[in-house]
């Protein structure tokens, strides 16, 4: 549902730019389309404003069922204490905790981190074969799912991290120098694939290592 709405505001983004409107991608710039459409000084043909008005109102309509069904993952994502535990790990929040819940195979499947980590595909390659004939009928799309979540937790994180710091000479640090956004959020992805393996099989909520060190 959710790349469905996303589909058909890249496609009023299309129309507008046709007519010399550049919209920024994002749910965020309905806002500006709605009041292009609704400005007084619209130069946009009759047929293409209602067009477009109809694609709003099922963006608007998505949305609303998009905001349901987000309230509900989070409360029941409250009610497991392995989504709780899921969501003590810094970018893991209530959509993730349930896509691995309902999704992934028990942990005690994978030899260790690495192997959920290759198994969601956020390595290069597969290098241990440990836990494979186990893994029963789990799609490649519940694995895209997960690492999809995984993802745009990896992202939030260091859109949050960036208006804190991040330590000087940190791994995270000299990639951040050096790599793209998206692949340092991969490889920070797959961190915190190691890190749920190690929740799970340990059932503990997540500790922050510096923090443990000193404790």
């Amino acid at each position: 549902m959710v790349h469905h709405r996303t589909e058909q505001v890249n496609a009023l983004r299309a129309v507008l730019y046709e007519y010399g409107y550049v919209i920024p991608q994002g749910i965020a710039s309905i806002r500006r389309i709605a009041d292009i459409l609704g400005g007084q000084n619209c130069d946009l043909p009759d047929l293409v404003c209602d067009e477009c008005r109809d694609l709003l109102e099922q963006i608007s309509s998505n949305t609303k069922l998009i905001n349901v069904k987000t309230d509900l993952i989070k409360q029941l994502a409250k009610q497991t204490n392995m989504a709780r535990q899921l969501q003590t790990i810094p970018g893991v929040g209530p959509m993730t905790a349930m896509a691995i819940a309902a999704f992934a195979p028990p942990m005690e499947v994978f030899k260790n981190g690495r192997t959920l980590s290759a198994w969601l595909g956020l390595v290069p390659r597969q290098y241990s074969s440990g836990g494979k004939e186990r893994l029963g009928r789990v799609s490649k799309a519940c694995q895209a799912d997960i690492r999809r979540h995984l993802i745009i937790g990896a992202m939030s994180r260091l859109t949050w991290l960036g208006k804190k710091s991040i330590p000087e000479g940190s791994w995270l640090a000299q990639m951040m120098a050096r790599k793209p956004k998206i692949i340092v959020a991969i490889a920070l992805a797959n961190k915190m694939a190691r890190t749920i393996w190690a929740t799970l099989t340990k059932e503990t909520d997540y500790r922050d290592p510096t923090i443990s060190a000193t404790a």
